[in-house]
């Protein structure tokens, strides 16, 4: 019965496994090799699909979307939903943060420097998501510069929050792909 139970947790390769597996060994690559070359056909298939969705719908400029999924992406899938979710914590403080610095503070230039330690404070004393914390900055000075640069707090909150979807869409599409 004990063998049964062993030998019933032993799974069949994939299909193409072999196959992949001899091509490897033929043309000389290693596993990190071939990680690399899936994380390179990932990031090709991501960008594409960011790309050509965010300029079908208007955005003239999706390079955040872009960065984000790149930064979402790994070959690995776990290793992807782990950044993914630590990623989506991270943007969410961000965006709160540069929200409530819009909302209660008037547009001065000081306003930036202190909402960012600010919010790396709550970032890494609160919320503690070790992995992409730096994330959580980066969000908030995307919504309060566009606040400060359009010299109008509506006008900011609305362009900031476009750009944390970008974001948002990019690491989702970054996901995705990892995961096929």
């Amino acid at each position: 019965a004990r063998e049964r139970s062993q030998s019933a947790r032993v799974k069949a390769p994939r299909p193409g496994a072999r196959q992949a597996e001899a091509l490897r060994k033929r043309l000389g690559l290693s596993y990190d090799h071939i990680v690399g070359l899936r994380f390179a056909v990932n990031v090709f298939i991501a960008t594409a699909i960011v790309w050509f969705i965010l300029v079908r719908i208007g955005e003239s400029n999706p390079i955040w979307a872009i960065a984000s999924m790149v930064a979402a992406s790994d070959p690995l899938p776990k290793e992807a939903g782990r950044m993914f979710r630590s990623r989506l914590i991270n943007v969410g403080v961000g965006c709160v943060m540069g929200l409530l610095f819009l909302l209660v503070n008037s547009a001065s230039q000081w306003m930036l420097p202190l909402a960012l330690a600010v919010t790396v404070l709550v970032s890494t004393w609160f919320i503690r998501v070790k992995t992409m914390w730096r994330q959580a900055p980066i969000t908030a000075a995307i919504v309060i510069a566009a606040a400060l640069t359009a010299n109008s707090a509506t006008l900011g909150i609305e362009r900031g929050l476009k750009k944390v979807a970008e974001v948002i869409f990019g690491c989702l599409v970054g996901l995705l792909v990892s995961w096929f």
